[in-house]
């Protein structure tokens, strides 16, 4: 696993506001690398800042070892926040043009256009204005936009916001298809952890320092925990046992959380004489990692 992409220490301040404090982190070659954080956390200015579009006040970033110039992003491909395409323009037309402003031929950017919006769903509607389609659609063309000319690394920011569960759900899994087909490096900014769960690493900015990163796994084994979720016809009872036994235990869910940390939850539930109505086991997911990272970060 080489390290494709490198960001080393980049600062950035608007009007006085320090938003990104030495941010460090690198990509790995062929693995998709999630960047999460609140709104304002510092995701988009430094996904920016790798692209060109803005200049660190200091730092470096660089690709394989070299700094970034021009002739290098035209390696990248990138997916905005924002609907990047020209809504009176056909989504064929569009992507060719910009498969061409990345110095493809027009018969070669042609080509991939085609077999790109089949791969999308698009074909039948590749010559119809960007702005007849539903927003899902409009992504799809967007991903077509960013894929056309092969890039090196792929930048998603923010790729299925907005979307409806099942257009974000099937937007997600093309996106997850292309990266194993083609081995392309990703780096992706997501307010939805369950997508960057799925990533290969995950880096965690917040008011713009990086607070930790790993893979998912390491995130989760480090900074959550495993526990029970039961509830009892009489949840006086079940309290009181349970107070009685000195065991700690929180309300949430509409059920009774306990701890279940480095225990057998068998040797916990034959503690407990109530009869149980419920019980749930929950293994740790990256939200609970992320939201004890936060909470972490902000009590410093």
């Amino acid at each position: 696993m080489t390290t494709v992409l490198k960001v080393d220490g980049v600062s950035r301040s608007f009007d006085g506001r320090q938003v990104l404090k030495d941010v460090s982190f690198a990509v790995s070659g062929g693995r998709m690398t999630g960047f999460v954080g609140a709104n304002g956390a510092g995701k988009t200015t430094t996904m920016r800042i790798i692209l060109g579009v803005l200049a660190a006040d200091s730092g470096d970033v660089t690709l394989a070892g070299e700094p970034l110039t021009r002739a290098i992003r035209q390696r990248f491909g990138y997916m905005p926040e924002e609907r990047g395409l020209y809504p009176k323009m056909t989504i064929a037309e569009q992507v060719v043009y910009l498969g061409q402003l990345h110095g493809l031929s027009r018969a070669t950017a042609t080509e991939r256009t085609t077999r790109l919006l089949d791969r999308l769903g698009l074909g039948e509607r590749a010559g119809e204005k960007l702005e007849k389609l539903s927003l899902g659609n409009q992504q799809r063309a967007q991903v077509a936009a960013a894929l056309v000319h092969d890039p090196e690394v792929l930048f998603l920011d923010e790729p299925t916001l907005g979307l409806d569960p099942i257009s974000r759900r099937n937007l997600w899994e093309y996106l997850v298809d292309v990266r194993a087909r083609s081995g392309t490096t990703v780096f992706l900014t997501t307010h939805y952890l369950e997508e960057a769960e799925e990533a290969d690493r995950v880096c965690v900015i917040d008011h713009g320092h990086v607070v930790a990163q790993g893979t998912p796994t390491q995130l989760k084994s480090q900074l959550s925990e495993d526990y029970l979720l039961i509830d009892a016809a009489d949840r006086a009872d079940l309290i009181a046992e349970l107070r009685r036994l000195g065991r700690q235990f929180v309300e949430e869910q509409g059920l009774v959380r306990i701890d279940a940390t480095g225990e057998r939850v068998h040797l916990i539930l034959k503690t407990i004489d109530t009869p149980l109505t419920t019980v749930r086991t929950h293994s740790p997911t990256l939200e609970d990692a992320y939201l004890r990272i936060i909470a972490a970060a902000e009590e410093q």
